[in-house]
């Protein structure tokens, strides 16, 4: 649709109007007039104040704190009794990831990560004991390379009559180098083959 020479002048001129009155001040607008003679106070910081105040500033939180995800595969770890597996009544024990979360503080060209999940250990029907240790990992990637990697062993215990036992794994303090725009990316997942 092609605009008319009226509707582009119109157009013209309310952008230069706009332009011009953002330059006025508003002193006017909400009394006191227009006093040129007003003194303005120097806002500047000095070198010295600009140094206290980062000494002792606060880590900011990173606004694009990584996602976390379930590895494919690693979200549940299956244990059968011996060559019978992917029999149901076989099954001594399974695991699942039932939730996962992270936060993270940005700081010096470092992003430090806090991740955990919560997880649950479910006896199974051939079920002979009620302990497991689950072997779970965590992994950071920094655009596709592995910058982390640590394998957790996590023993559980069942009380009876309970089948079940619900699991807290969290992992602090991964200082990851950030400078802002990179693709970071936090794994977890059972990994049995450890």
């Amino acid at each position: 649709m092609l605009l008319s020479k009226k509707t582009i002048i119109n157009t013209a001129a309310s952008i230069l109007l706009m332009g011009f009155l953002s330059g006025c001040g508003i002193g006017s607008f909400i009394g006191g007039g227009g006093d040129e003679s007003a003194q303005f106070a120097d806002t500047s910081p000095t070198l010295a104040q600009i140094s206290e105040v980062q000494s002792s500033a606060l880590p900011v939180i990173a606004t694009e704190c990584p996602p976390i995800k379930v590895r494919l595969g690693g979200e549940t770890l299956y244990s059968y009794l011996p060559n019978r597996i992917g029999n149901a009544q076989s099954l001594k024990y399974q695991a699942v990831i039932d939730g996962q979360s992270r936060n993270c503080v940005v700081s010096n060209g470092l992003i430090t990560v806090k991740m955990g999940v919560i997880g649950r250990l479910i006896l199974g029907p051939s079920s002979t004991q009620n302990s497991a240790t689950i072997p779970l990992r965590f992994v950071v990637e920094r655009d596709n390379v592995a910058v982390f990697s640590q394998l957790y062993d996590i023993p559980l215990n069942v009380t009876p009559p309970e089948r079940s036992e619900e699991f807290v794994k969290v992992v602090e303090n991964v200082a990851i180098p950030y400078l802002g725009g990179e693709n970071i990316v936090i794994w977890v997942g059972f990994d049995p083959r450890s």
